[in-house]
């Protein structure tokens, strides 16, 4: 889930695990669910300090028109093995 520094200065924002976030003026970063549910990150939260995005990024949507490539055709090719060693 994306989260956005509303701020006019650097926040370092404490995530579970003893982890850190650090977020700069009007930045993004993404957190997990349950990092969302942190004591301080709720105080930040209800403060204003920060804000959520619903739903989280939407990648694949982003280009209008356009399926995405199938999984594991990256490139064309006959699959043969690249020779490695001495010869």
């Amino acid at each position: 889930m994306d989260i956005t520094n509303k701020t006019r200065k650097s926040l370092s924002l404490p995530l579970p695990g003893g982890k850190k976030l650090f977020l700069g003026p009007g930045k993004t970063g993404q957190v997990s669910q349950k990092a969302l549910e942190h004591p301080p990150l709720v105080k930040l939260l209800e403060a204003g300090d920060i804000e959520t995005a619903e739903g989280g990024p939407k990648r694949k949507e982003a280009v209008a028109g356009k399926a995405a490539p199938a999984a594991g055709t990256r490139h064309g090719g006959a699959g043969a093995m690249r020779q490695s060693g001495d010869r």
